[in-house]
C-alpha cells in the first residue's frame, strides 16, 4: 500500500467535534462509513479547503495541503468533488458543463475526451440537465469532476438521491472509474452494499473518532464491529465468474465453494465480490437434495452470540471463509448447536448480492 494520503484533521463545528489521522492508499476507493452526524461529509469537507476552523496537516501524493500555518485554500486544491445531487448548471448543456471547470484546469484535451468515452455520455452532450434522468445527472458530475485531471476525489453519498433502479445503473461507471483513475477516492456513503461492491479500504467513523480502518473486506468480516450487529450483517466473499445460464444464473468460485446467483453476464474469470447477509442463512445438520436451495455449504460453528430482538448469530468457518447466520433461540436449542460442530450452511441463489 502506497500512504499517498495523509489526512490529520481536526474540526470544530459548535458542541461537535472530528479528529481523525489516516494513512490511505494513493489509489482504489476508500470509503467512509458511519452513522449520520458522526462526522463523514465534514471530513470531506476539511479535504476540500472548505472548512474554516480546521487544523492539522493534509498530505496528497508528497504535495502539502495543510501544514501548521500553511493551509491551501479550496480554490488552489486540485479536489474533484461530487455531492448527493449533481448541481449541474441548469442554462448550460452537458457538454458546457464539462467545458466551463475543463478549461480553467488547462489540461488536454484528451482528458475530456477519456471521460467523455469512459461514462457514456457522448449522447447527452447537447441536451440541458432539465432533461437528464438522476443516474444522468450524476454520471455528467462525475465527468465535470475528472476531467479537470484532479489529484483527489471526494465523493458524498453520490447515489444517495437515487432510487434503486438509477442506483444500478450506475454502479458500474463508479466501478470503471476506481480501475481508470490513478488517484485515490474518498467515498462517502451509510449504505454497506456500496462499500461492499466498491471499497478498497474501509474508514469506520464514530461521533468523530475513527473506530476502526483498513482492508475493506477485512472489516466487513469482522463480527467485533457494530456492522456485524446490524439488521443487514453479513460477509463479503471474493468470487470468480465461471458461467452463466439462459436464465441469468451465475456458477461463481469461491474459496468457502461453489455459489450460484443470478445478476449481469461476466466474462469467465472475472474477479467479483459476493455479499451474503446472516439473515439469508439457513442451517441444517445433515445436507438435504430435495429442497430449491442451490447454495450448501460444509462449515463449522465457531462461537454463537446473542444479540438484538433475542435472536442468535451463528459465526461459521467454510473452507477458511467467514459466514454469519442469524437464527432463532428456538432454532439454536432444536439443533443443539455447540461451537466445533460440523453442519451445512445453505443459502438462496436469488439471495445472495453480487
Amino acid at each position: 500500500m502506497i500512504e499517498a494520503l495523509h489526512i490529520a484533521q481536526r474540526v470544530t463545528l459548535g458542541a461537535f467535534s472530528l479528529d481523525v489521522t489516516l494513512d490511505l492508499p494513493g489509489r482504489g476507493v476508500s470509503a467512509i462509513f458511519g452513522p449520520s452526524g458522526c462526522g463523514k461529509s465534514t471530513l470531506l469537507r476539511a479535504l476540500a479547503g472548505l472548512e474554516a476552523n480546521t487544523q492539522g496537516r493534509v498530505h496528497v501524493a508528497g504535495q502539502c495541503w495543510q501544514e501548521a500555518q500553511q493551509r491551501l485554500p479550496a480554490h488552489r486544491r486540485n479536489v474533484g468533488m461530487v455531492f448527493q445531487h449533481a448541481a449541474l448548471l441548469p442554462h448550460l448543456s452537458v457538454e458546457e458543463n464539462l467545458r466551463y471547470g475543463w478549461k480553467r484546469a488547462k489540461v488536454g484535451h484528451d482528458v475530456l475526451a477519456r471521460w467523455v468515452a469512459q461514462l457514456d455520455l457522448a449522447p447527452l452532450l447537447a441536451r440541458k440537465p432539465a432533461s437528464l434522468s438522476g443516474g444522468e445527472r450524476q454520471r455528467v458530475a462525475l465527468a465535470r469532476a475528472l476531467v479537470c485531471a484532479p489529484r483527489l476525489l471526494l465523493l458524498d453519498e453520490p447515489l444517495s438521491a437515487l432510487d434503486v433502479q438509477r442506483r444500478t445503473e450506475i454502479l458500474p461507471y463508479l466501478e470503471a472509474i476506481r480501475s481508470a483513475a490513478e488517484i485515490p477516492i474518498l467515498y462517502v456513503t451509510h449504505a454497506v452494499d456500496e462499500v461492499a461492491r466498491l471499497a478498497d479500504h474501509l474508514v469506520l467513523l464514530e461521533a468523530g473518532r475513527v473506530l476502526a480502518e483498513g482492508p475493506a473486506l477485512e472489516l466487513l468480516n469482522r463480527h467485533d464491529l457494530p456492522l456485524a450487529l446490524r439488521d443487514d450483517a453479513g460477509v463479503v466473499l471474493e468470487a470468480h465468474a465461471q458461467s452463466r445460464d439462459a436464465h441469468g444464473l451465475m456458477t461463481l468460485h469461491t474459496q468457502a465453494g461453489t455459489l450460484y446467483a443470478h445478476g449481469p453476464e461476466h466474462s469467465q474469470g472475472a474477479a467479483l465480490r459476493v455479499r451474503i447477509l446472516a439473515r439469508d442463512v439457513s442451517l441444517a445438520l445433515r445436507r438435504h437434495d430435495d429442497t430449491s436451495l442451490l447454495n450448501v455449504l460444509p462449515a463449522t460453528v465457531m462461537a454463537l452470540d446473542d444479540i438484538h430482538g433475542g435472536q442468535v448469530q451463528v459465526r461459521l468457518e467454510a473452507q477458511g471463509c467467514p459466514l454469519l447466520a442469524r437464527i432463532s433461540h428456538r432454532s439454536l436449542e432444536r439443533l443443539q448447536l455447540q461451537p466445533g460442530m460440523q453442519l451445512w450452511a445453505q443459502i438462496k441463489a436469488v439471495a445472495l448480492l453480487v
